[in-house]
């Protein structure tokens, strides 16, 4: 699915104009064949200012319906974007299906579309992102504070600069000593609240700047400390060297990159890994019906 035909709540019917002006305006085409030359000019040009004036006051309409959308629904984020650029292409669908143009709006600082996510996907990733309109920026936080599942493919033998496969390889060894048993007996590991370092490749911040803005620009980045992390479950669906697949249900704040390099290195060879896709498959809310239909 493309990212710019995301579906959303927010159905654009429910943006669209009403159709009554343009039945108003057919039926004064008609209206001009049966009259006189000059008569009909006087009609035209009486439809035309009527049109126009309509069309003004359906803009407004529909920029002051847009700006009263609230509430909480989840869009599919598939691979390549970032869940920021697919946060600003859904901005402006929403804008320009109101008539307004994102530079235009842009400059209207006391009207502004309030629009956000609720945690950062990886560009490599896909599945359900969670987005706020309106007054369901600030109901976020406290909905996306349950578990989220994943379903990841790790790759044995191979370690990349980003942990993932968008990065650059940067350590191979030999992974066909690994069997089905020693991945199933390193996930016990990976159970419960433990610790875990986040990715220098990530959206963690430095001085104001995310960390892989400054890995991409070449300076040098210390890793973030360990944090605490919860893994709820976690099992092995499939092992098929090279690549293992991970059924994983985790707190918000967890790495599933930094899980799968964490895998690699827990192996008696000490092998490095990567992960090679995600699904996001899942998210539990913890919202109740009744504060969603506060908004």
């Amino acid at each position: 699915m493309a990212a710019s035909e995301v579906p959303v709540v927010v159905s654009s019917s429910s943006l669209k104009t009403d159709t009554s002006p343009v039945l108003e305006t057919a039926g004064a085409v008609a209206a001009m064949a049966a009259t006189p030359p000059a008569t009909a000019a006087a009609a035209a040009v009486a439809a035309a200012a009527r049109t126009g004036s309509e069309a003004r006051i359906s803009k407004a309409a529909l920029a002051t319906k847009l700006l009263s959308l609230s509430g909480v629904f989840a869009v599919h984020k598939p691979k390549g974007p970032t869940s920021a650029e697919l946060l600003n292409r859904l901005k402006e669908k929403l804008l320009a299906e109101a008539g307004m143009p994102s530079p235009e709006w842009s400059k209207r600082k006391k009207q502004t579309l309030k629009i956000g996510h609720g945690g950062t996907l990886d560009s490599a990733a896909r599945g359900v992102l969670v987005v706020g309109i309106g007054r369901g920026t600030k109901m976020l936080t406290s909905m996306l504070s349950g578990s989220k599942r994943y379903i990841a493919i790790g790759e044995l033998g191979k370690a990349t600069d980003t942990l993932d496969s968008t990065g650059k390889v940067t350590e191979e060894k030999p992974y066909d000593k690994i069997t089905q048993e020693d991945i199933e007996g390193i996930l016990q590991k990976f159970t419960g609240n433990i610790m875990q370092v986040p990715p220098l490749y990530s959206a963690l911040k430095k001085d104001g700047q995310r960390l892989s803005t400054l890995m991409k620009r070449g300076e040098v980045v210390e890793a973030k400390p360990a944090r605490p992390v919860t893994v709820y479950s976690i099992s092995l669906q499939k092992f098929q060297p090279p690549f293992f697949t991970l059924d994983v249900e985790c707190g918000g704040g967890f790495y599933i990159r930094s899980l799968v390099s964490d895998i690699g290195k827990g192996t008696e060879l000490l092998l490095p890994s990567a992960l090679k896709a995600l699904l996001v498959s899942g998210m539990q809310l913890s919202a109740s019906a009744a504060a969603v239909k506060r908004l």
